[in-house]
């Protein structure tokens, strides 16, 4: 069985934590700012983590990052 490799794509945008969780950024920050309130765009800078259902998944695409 061949070696299952890292999603190219995915190990661009998320990090480990220490603890095993998953840390990543949000959407809506690409542009169009000014029509965003000041807090809605402090809470978008701030990373975010992946849910708890949806790990199990993402950890296979990742499987030899760390």
């Amino acid at each position: 069985m061949p070696k299952a490799k890292t999603h190219s794509g995915l190990k661009k945008r998320i990090k480990i934590t220490g603890s095993g969780k998953i840390k990543r950024g949000h959407s809506y920050t690409g542009h169009l700012k000014t029509n965003k309130s000041h807090k809605q765009n402090k809470n978008l800078a701030k990373p975010g983590l992946v849910h708890s259902t949806d790990e199990k998944r993402i950890k296979q695409l990742i499987a030899n990052m760390k």
